[in-house]
């Protein structure tokens, strides 16, 4: 009895990948809950405002990326720049989610199924993006500065969770928070969030 050999192509790749940064961002969202630390503060959503879950697609799209380099070696399917669609792809999935997102939860306010289908939206975008650049010639330069542009970010991302801007996109309704630690003050006449 022989066995079939799994063939691999990238559309296959991209379909696990699309998968494995879904699930990935439910498992991201309670990492800092079981593991509280500074460290972990920089990579894992801290609180429950719309800023904080922008980590969620950044880390995910960074780890579908070690995924894709192993099974493109793995199944010898020809993937160049993985690393810095990696980074393009966690990186442009804020803005993407954020323009998508904001307008109608401005409108509805907060609704699991409009989070869910805005990620499933922005993934698939991503995914498209992302497919272009992995089939480019590889170009090592990109590859290599995209290193320094990974640690930019995530000193950008940890800045912005210990020093949060006041403003609705960094504010957590559920404990009245911004970033880590920054509870919010109320002025009592105007109701206003300090």
């Amino acid at each position: 009895m022989d066995r079939k050999e799994i063939v691999m192509s990238i559309k296959k790749i991209k379909i696990i990948s699309s998968i494995f940064v879904f699930l990935s961002t439910f498992l991201i969202h309670f990492v800092y809950n079981f593991f509280p630390n500074d460290l972990t503060s920089i990579f894992f959503p801290v609180n429950e405002s719309v800023w904080e879950h922008m980590k969620m697609l950044l880390l995910g799209f960074l780890l579908t990326g070690i995924l894709e380099y192993f099974l493109s070696n793995h199944f010898k399917v020809k993937m160049n720049n993985i690393l810095f669609s990696s980074w393009l792809g966690g990186f442009l999935s804020i803005p993407i989610y954020l323009i998508i997102y904001l307008p109608v939860y401005y409108i509805i306010g907060e609704k699991m199924w409009w989070n869910i289908l805005v990620m499933i939206i922005t993934i698939i975008l991503i995914e498209i993006i992302q497919t272009w650049i992995i089939k480019q010639k590889n170009n090592k330069i990109l590859n290599i500065i995209t290193v320094p542009l990974i640690i930019i970010t995530y000193i950008i991302m940890g800045y912005l969770t210990f020093n949060p801007p006041h403003t609705h996109l960094f504010f957590d309704t559920n404990e009245e928070k911004y970033g880590i630690n920054e509870y919010a003050t109320v002025e009592p006449e105007t109701h206003i969030y300090y």
